[in-house]
């Protein structure tokens, strides 16, 4: 099993919450969303380094918020880039390992589990992903077209691929103009090779808007603190 980097996308500025405090640093359970993650993370041996881009206003509250947790992987805070795909490509130059799982930061019910599934899946690139149990159409204004809903992903992550072959593809998308908005799609537009999608779970979705976190702490709430364990195992 090669060693692992994770990649901790951690830009946001709090823009879509209407907040001003980033949404990593927002509160479920008492504890911020960030340290939710680090703490599935931190539990996992494969992965040697975690690398967390963030808005260089923001590295020394994360540092400090890595501080008051006492994390034992090795964690590097450096400055993030102005969107979220040069945010992981300065990642990836920073990954020292062979292997790269990239997540977000403000996916707080991520387990453990889905971490090691993907690690120890033989395919070399993997991701998660649902089902998407609503119609989807083409177009803007109007409809275009109509949308196969089986052949369709809902992407969710974490995911992984080689190190070497995801900066080749990043490189050559900073190179050509090319913009992607995650790191699944960018990987298969140059490479043409397979990612295996694993079986995604409906809990580990993104804190993007005012709802999803209080939606958050409900779940923490009723099926973490309260439950019986048997819904949701984090």
């Amino acid at each position: 099993m090669s060693n692992v980097s994770c990649i901790l996308l951690s830009g946001g500025i709090g823009a879509r919450m209407k907040l001003a405090t980033p949404k990593q640093f927002l509160l479920v359970g008492g504890k911020p969303i960030l340290v939710h993650v680090l703490e599935r993370i931190d539990t996992i041996k494969e992965i040697k380094e975690i690398i967390i881009p963030s808005p260089k206003e923001f590295i020394e509250k994360t540092e400090e918020i890595i501080s008051n947790f006492g994390f034992s992987t090795t964690i590097h805070c450096i400055e993030g880039g102005a969107t979220r795909q040069e945010s992981a490509y300065k990642g990836l130059l920073e990954a020292s390992n062979e292997q790269t799982v990239i997540h977000e930061a403000v996916r707080p019910f991520v387990t453990r589990e889905e971490f090691v599934e993907l690690i120890q899946n033989p395919d070399e690139a993997a991701i998660f992903g649902l089902d998407i149990p609503f119609t989807v159409l083409g177009g803007n204004d109007y409809i275009e077209e109509n949308l196969e809903r089986n052949y369709l992903i809902n992407v969710q992550l974490p995911q992984k691929f080689p190190t070497a072959k995801l900066l080749i593809a990043h490189q050559h998308a900073e190179l050509n103009g090319l913009s992607f908005t995650e790191d699944a799609s960018l990987y298969f537009d140059f490479h043409k090779s397979k990612v295996k999608v694993l079986k995604g779970s409906e809990y580990n979705f993104k804190i993007t808007n005012p709802i999803d976190r209080k939606l958050a702490e409900i779940i923490y709430t009723e099926y973490i603190l309260g439950g019986d364990g048997n819904v949701y195992n984090v």
